[in-house]
């Protein structure tokens, strides 16, 4: 039986669609974290009191390393300190690489 090319069209779309809801949600599969290293104050930071969440995006190996962190929100002054720290993290192995949002505090009483 031969599909007419509209209806091919349309299962091509609805694949693709699936394929790509498939992949966003295999990407965001939350990995426990093995090794936490924290964050060294920044002195700036510290004198000026200033304190808070720096919110990172970060880019998951499938051997747990850390390639990527991308500053979501947080105070600049913050924000290096923060993704230097991540970026020294390692998470559970998994079967693919994949993504996470990651939230640092710092406040001013010294961390």
């Amino acid at each position: 039986m031969a599909l007419s090319p509209r209806t091919a069209r349309s299962l091509r779309l609805t694949g693709s669609l699936f394929l790509y809801v498939g992949t966003a949600i295999a990407g965001t599969v939350h990995r426990a974290v093995v090794t936490r290293v924290p964050p060294v104050y920044p002195e700036l930071a510290h004198r000026m009191h200033v304190g808070g969440k720096v919110v990172l995006l970060v880019q998951i190996q499938a051997d747990g390393t850390v390639s990527d962190t991308k500053v979501e929100s947080g105070h600049a002054l913050l924000a290096p300190a923060a993704q230097d720290a991540v970026s020294r993290w390692r998470f559970a192995p998994g079967p693919e690489a994949s993504e996470s949002e990651i939230d640092v505090n710092f406040n001013s009483d010294g961390q």
